[in-house]
């Protein structure tokens, strides 16, 4: 009984603005990118700018997907900062018939999130997008602008940047990786 008061508790307390996106409604139906090539996909990855997420504090973070010999893909964040923190995670395509939606888990413990790339040139940008669905009442967005250079051009960015409206992102809400407190 007190699980179900908890997790009730949870629902009805939004976490704070700086650490997510919460959002009412279910998640929103968006498309991803087409024809989506893993392997061109793998690599390093900046972080340019982002939605607050509480998982995530930082300066600097890039992140590096690699394929395994199993066929799922190691992905390694790293903050750049004094102390250099890392995690491995894994990710799978969860449709083959979608290869861009996939499912990101940094610990057996913890629940399988979504990553769906929703465009991406391979050479200079990629902008990913997660949501988590509560309940179809409210919804959590996640969403980050990645690069294969720290400093991508204007016009890479305010391309993304619309790419990312579309699902109801605004770029006011973004943080860019050079006004985040370490």
């Amino acid at each position: 009984m007190w699980w179900s008061l908890l997790f009730l508790l949870f629902l009805l307390v939004p976490p704070p603005v700086s650490a997510q996106t919460l959002r009412c409604g279910p998640c929103p139906v968006t498309g991803v990118q087409q024809g989506f090539d893993l392997q061109r996909y793998l690599g390093r990855w900046f972080e340019i700018t982002k939605l607050p997420a509480s998982f995530e504090s930082g300066k600097c973070i890039e992140a590096n997907y690699a394929l395994r010999k199993d066929g799922t893909i190691e992905v390694l964040n790293k903050q750049m900062e004094e102390r250099g923190r890392s995690i491995i995670g894994t990710a799978v395509v969860t449709d083959p018939k979608e290869p861009a939606k996939l499912g990101v888990s940094f610990s057996f413990l913890s629940p399988v999130g979504t990553y769906w790339v929703l465009y991406t040139d391979y050479t200079s940008v990629a902008v990913v997008y997660s949501c988590t669905d509560i309940l179809r009442v409210s919804h959590v967005d996640y969403a980050w602008i990645l690069a294969r250079s720290r400093f991508p051009s204007e016009e890479t960015m305010r391309n993304a940047t619309q790419i990312l409206e579309k699902v109801g992102v605004k770029e006011c809400e973004l943080i860019p990786q050079s006004k985040l407190d370490v």
